[in-house]
C-alpha cells in the first residue's frame, strides 16, 4: 500500500475526518443479520472501525464474531464501549496479513477504501478467508467520485468483472435500503465460495 497506511487511517480517526462512519449499524447488514437463524456462524468484520455492525451482531446472539482494522483507535474506543465483548475477537491487524476461516465476512465500507489496483488482492483474499460455501456479502458504492480517493467509486459491471471467476455471484442488485444520503448509489452483494478454480 501507498498512503493509505495505518498512520493514515489513525490520523482520520483521531481528527475525526470519518464521513464514512454512520454513527449506527448500517440498515443493509442489520437487515441481513436479522435473518440468520444460525448464531453460531464465524463473522468477520474487516475494516470494522468502529464495530457497530459487529457489535449489533453480538447483541443480537452471533457469538463468533471478529472485528478487524488497521488501525487501533477505532477498535481501543469499540472496547471501551463494549467491555464484555472477548478481546480476543478485535483485531488490530492488516487485512491482507490476516487468516481465517470463516462462514461470513459482512462488507461495509472497506472494500470502497483500498485503492483500486489492489482490488484483485482482495479477491482472492476474500476467498481465501471464507469456508467452502461461505458467503461475501455487503454494500459497494455505484457511483463514481469527482474527487481522488477514499472512498474510491464503482460500478455493478466493474464488480461483476471482478468477482465473478472469483466466486459465485448470488446478488447484484441496487440497495433499497440505504441510508437516505447513499440511496440510488449502493448495490448489495451477496457472494458465495462455492466456484472451482482452474
Amino acid at each position: 500500500m501507498t498512503f493509505l497506511d495505518e498512520d493514515y487511517w489513525t490520523d482520520r480517526y483521531t481528527s475525526g475526518k470519518t464521513g464514512w462512519d454512520i454513527g449506527f449499524a448500517s440498515p443493509p447488514i442489520v437487515q441481513y443479520l436479522d435473518q440468520i437463524e444460525n448464531k453460531a456462524v464465524r463473522i468477520l468484520f474487516p475494516g470494522a472501525g468502529n464495530g457497530f455492525e459487529a457489535n449489533y451482531a453480538f447483541r443480537n446472539g452471533f457469538s463468533n464474531v471478529f472485528l478487524l482494522d488497521i488501525s487501533i483507535e477505532p477498535l481501543q474506543r469499540f472496547k471501551v464501549k463494549n467491555p464484555d465483548f472477548p478481546e480476543g475477537q478485535v483485531l488490530h491487524q492488516d487485512f491482507f496479513d490476516h487468516q481465517g476461516a470463516y462462514d461470513l465476512i459482512l462488507e461495509q465500507t472497506f472494500f470502497c477504501a483500498l485503492e483500486p489496483k489492489l482490488r484483485p488482492k482482495y479477491a482472492a483474499h476474500m476467498r481465501r478467508l471464507l469456508k467452502p460455501g461461505g458467503k461475501l456479502v455487503g454494500v459497494w458504492f455505484d457511483r463514481e467520485f469527482e474527487f481522488d480517493g477514499p472512498p474510491f467509486g464503482g460500478s455493478k459491471a466493474e464488480y461483476e468483472e471482478l468477482f465473478q471467476s472469483v466466486f459465485e455471484i448470488k446478488t447484484i442488485s441496487p440497495c433499497y435500503n440505504s441510508i437516505p444520503e447513499r440511496m440510488g448509489s449502493e448495490v448489495f452483494l451477496i457472494m458465495e465460495n462455492s466456484k472451482l478454480q482452474d
